[in-house]
């Protein structure tokens, strides 16, 4: 954590250092969406990155925001992206995946075990520019930075599970994402694909047992009410992308995009810091409402499962080499 107030302050001083008269910014507006509420993550990214192009730009450059999927889903975005009714969006990746299978070397399980992991992957510069232009290129759509939320942890209403062994039998909802349904199978069960808005009725039915998600989106769904049982997870973390638009972006003169980069890594690391708070106010939350929490006795053999299903997506990410590149920086 230390590593990453440093980082966040001397970038603070590199973007206050070069006051807004230095560059004659343009007259321009972009147009920001997602379609999550007030509060997210999302939201918090973006008005953080639109607190700070306004700033240095002087007012020049305004970022007009969409929140609360007034411009639709995340996936309508991407295709809005392409399309260039908007400039800028926020959103899960597996969201993106469709458009862009190399997305996916930042959505496999266990990827990222432990969330220092996480930072020092997506702050290796050269590494994501890399994964940004073949992204861009297969999407249509540019990352500039990449959030991080809370893992997806497993909850259920029948009984503790601390080994894999507690796993079996229990119907546990996914959404429909292969690679989620691919680990749970990987573990000995079939899970339950169901869309999101169909999931509190069916946990209140007993038509399912449990579900996974960050401990953010199990508060603010108020999910003790159906369910009692938290267990730690690391086998995916919740990582979004900054996108822009790629054609819309490459036209920009190059101060406009150099501002539009500085400030979705300033707001990227402000979020880090914002959604690491939060994840632990909202665990206490569910606990304080009468959820239990508990710790993985053998997630190596989770891990170890779950990895196994790696070389399906070899081809989808650029090759073995590429994940192997990956590990490689976050074990430096």
């Amino acid at each position: 954590m230390r590593r990453l107030l440093l980082t966040i302050v001397s970038l603070a001083f590199v973007l206050t250092a070069v006051p807004a008269t230095a560059v004659d910014y343009p007259n321009m507006t972009i147009r920001a969406a997602t379609a999550n509420p007030e509060g997210s993550l999302h939201v918090t990214a973006i008005n953080k990155f639109k607190e700070i192009v306004e700033a240095e730009s002087g007012g020049n450059i305004r970022v007009q925001t969409f929140y609360g999927g007034s411009m639709g889903d995340e996936q309508a975005n991407v295709r809005q992206l392409r399309t260039q009714e908007i400039h800028l969006a926020v959103l899960a990746v597996g969201n993106l995946t469709p458009f862009s299978p190399q997305a996916n070397i930042y959505y496999l399980p266990y990827m990222f075990p432990g969330i220092e992991t996480a930072y020092t992957l997506l702050e290796h510069e050269e590494f994501n520019n890399r994964m940004a232009d073949k992204i861009a290129q297969q999407s249509g759509a540019r990352p500039l930075s990449w959030l991080i939320g809370g893992y997806r942890h497993l909850t259920n209403s029948v009984r503790p599970v601390t080994r894999i062994e507690h796993l079996q039998g229990l119907r546990i909802r996914t959404p429909p994402v292969e690679i989620q349904m691919e680990s749970f199978r990987s573990w000995g069960v079939e899970p339950h694909p169901l869309a999101w808005a169909e999931t509190f009725n069916a946990l209140q039915q007993r038509v399912i047992d449990g579900q996974e998600n960050p401990h953010a989106v199990n508060r603010d769904q108020k999910f003790w009410e159906v369910q009692k049982y938290i267990t730690q997870l690391h086998y995916l973390l919740w990582v979004g992308p900054m996108l822009v638009s790629e054609p819309w972006f490459q036209r920009l003169d190059q101060p406009v995009k150099d501002l539009l980069v500085r400030a979705a890594h300033e707001a990227a690391r402000y979020e880090w810091e914002w959604a690491a708070e939060q994840d632990q106010i909202a665990l206490q939350a569910c606990l304080d409402n009468g959820m239990e929490f508990h710790e993985l006795e053998d997630e190596e053999v989770w891990m170890e499962r779950a990895r196994g299903l790696w070389p399906r997506f070899h081809e989808q990410v650029g090759g073995e080499e590429v994940i192997n590149e990956a590990l490689a920086i976050m074990a430096d």
